[in-house]
């Protein structure tokens, strides 16, 4: 029996909620964690027609991008869209979940399909995050190093970019003296004891914290092991918004543009004036991304493309960098696909639909 927590673990496995930004709201929105599953529809946005497409399968969780649920409900009597699908969800026993920002700031997230999408290479993060790292520091008897480092990896630790299983360790001595009731590895109740111990070191994404401090303590061999859980300011190059990435060959901007327009299908491309130049580097971010602009800009792009864009930008702008508008819900729309490759990743067998419903509120003339 697969359950609503399962789901979750999965999608959570590749974008924690510590990813999402203080603004935002993702996670289970309506529903319990421990309800068995029966299948999963999986959308952008919640509506009443998704609910009802969900009611007529038989399935009872709901997976989106977009949250439901932003605010506070100060009454839920039916008078908003928003509080018809929390009575209907509950009516039916429907679990609902949203995984929005920090899907958005996942690896292969949102800007990262994008970017698949149009066959960009070497791509990379526009806007790292800041302070989600730690590093543990512990000291290991030299004996049990090995067996500690593995169940640290193990737990998650230790990645740096596209490299697993990194540490550091130097060789010490470490002291200490048993009281009265402990219970110690090595040396004995009330005398000195000095033992050669390793200096190890890891890095751990805050995430993942608790589960690694546990796999310290059931690997380490001393009754109270010792270590330091250091706060990082580095930027962590694979997380965060929007990407960067090159096309396999220089292209006319006009060209790049009508091959938005169909990839993206759009009723049209809002772009700034051309300046009859060759697109290379392009800088995505999928949603309302014009806050990137500038830092497309830096990364040397010669094209930014998001699903929305303030007027006085494309005026800010328009010398510096060729900017594309193709939509908030254009721009975003690939993400079922996203969710549709987790939970199948997880659970090959398990009914899974990607909504038929359109839920963009915008339309074209």
């Amino acid at each position: 029996m697969i359950i609503v927590n399962d789901i979750i673990k999965a999608i959570e496995s590749v974008a924690p909620l510590n990813w999402q930004e203080s603004y935002d709201n993702a996670g289970l929105q309506v529903g319990g964690r421990f309800q068995s599953v029966s299948g999963v529809v999986v959308c952008l946005d919640v509506t009443e027609a998704v609910v009802d497409e969900a009611i007529s399968m038989g399935y009872n969780l709901i997976v989106s991008h977009h949250p439901l649920l932003f605010k506070g409900l100060k009454s839920i009597t039916g008078n908003s869209y928003v509080e018809r699908i929390v009575i209907k969800a509950i009516q039916h026993n429907i679990a609902i979940y949203a995984a929005h920002t920090n899907l958005d700031n996942a690896p292969e997230g949102v800007s990262y399909r994008m970017a698949r999408k149009l066959g960009l290479t070497s791509i990379r993060v526009l806007d790292p995050l800041c302070g989600r790292l730690i590093k543990l520091v512990t000291y290991v008897p030299s004996t049990h190093v090995e067996s500690v480092r593995s169940a640290l990896f193990e737990a998650g630790a230790g990645h740096i970019g596209n490299y697993d299983k990194c540490s550091f360790g130097q060789e010490g001595t470490g002291t200490f003296r048993a009281g009265t009731y402990a219970n110690p590895y090595c040396g004995t109740i009330g005398e000195f004891h000095r033992e050669q111990e390793t200096r190890l070191e890891v890095i751990v994404p805050i995430h993942v914290q608790e589960a690694v401090i546990d796999a310290l303590k059931r690997s380490h061999p001393y009754e109270e092991p010792a270590f330091d859980l250091i706060p990082l300011s580095n930027r962590w190059e694979q997380v965060g918004s929007g990407v960067v990435g090159a096309l396999p060959e220089p292209v006319d901007e006009v060209l790049v543009l009508e091959k938005l327009k169909e990839i993206f299908k759009t009723g049209c491309v809002k772009h700034s004036p051309l300046h009859n130049r060759k697109i290379s580097r392009i800088a995505l971010c999928g949603g309302a991304g014009a806050s990137l602009i500038t830092k497309a800009v830096i990364a040397g792009a010669d094209m930014f493309v998001t699903g929305e864009i303030r007027y006085h930008d494309y005026f800010e702008f328009e010398s510096h960098i060729l900017l594309a508008e193709i939509g908030h819900y254009e721009s975003e729309q690939y993400t079922k696909e996203i969710f549709c490759e987790i939970i199948q990743k997880k659970f090959p067998t398990f009914a899974i639909h990607s909504t038929q419903v359109d839920t963009n509120p915008i339309n074209y003339l």
